[in-house]
C-alpha cells in the first residue's frame, strides 16, 4: 500500500509499524507533541497519508495500554477510513483521566488495521428468515 509522510521534517519514524510479528494492527504515532485535559477531545494528526486500494477500508483502533494506563482512547472507536480518502490520517482522542495527559512527537496513540470490504445490497422484504437468536437484543445471552 502506498504511503506518504506529510509531517514537518518528514519523520520516517512516523511510518506505521508492528510492535510484534504476530500483531494484527500497526501502531500509529502523533506527528507533533500535544496535551489533553480532562474530557478534552482532539483530532491528532499522524503525519501520513495512505492510498487504500478499492475494496479495502482502514480501521483506527484504540491502544489498550494507553486507554488503561492513561485514560486516553478514541472517541469514535473504531474510526473508519474509506479507500477513496487521501487526507492525513488522524486519531480522534479523548482524555477520561482527571489528569492532563502530555504526548511527545512520535508517541504511539492508536492502531491501524486494513480490512477487506464486501459490498452488500439491501433487498426489501416483508419477512426475514428465522434464526436461533430471533429478535432477542441487548443482554439476551445472560450475565
Amino acid at each position: 500500500m502506498k504511503i506518504k509522510v506529510v509531517a514537518e521534517e518528514g519523520l520516517e519514524s512516523l511510518l506505521p509499524s508492528y510492535a510484534h510479528v504476530t500483531d494484527a494492527a500497526l501502531d500509529l504515532r502523533c506527528s507533533e507533541g500535544f496535551s489533553l485535559g480532562f474530557m478534552e477531545r482532539k483530532a491528532v494528526g499522524c503525519g501520513i497519508k495512505i492510498a487504500l486500494p478499492e475494496g479495502w477500508a482502514g480501521l483506527i483502533l484504540p491502544r489498550s495500554g494507553l486507554s488503561l494506563k492513561r485514560g486516553v482512547t478514541l472517541i469514535n472507536a473504531p474510526g473508519l477510513i474509506d479507500s477513496g480518502y487521501r487526507g492525513e490520517i488522524k486519531a480522534a482522542l479523548i482524555n477520561f483521566s482527571k489528569e492532563r495527559q502530555e504526548f511527545s512527537k512520535g508517541e504511539r496513540i492508536a492502531q491501524f488495521m486494513a480490512v477487506r470490504v464486501e459490498k452488500i445490497e439491501f433487498v426489501p422484504s416483508q419477512a426475514l428468515p428465522a434464526s436461533d437468536r430471533g429478535e432477542e437484543g441487548f443482554g439476551s445471552t445472560g450475565v
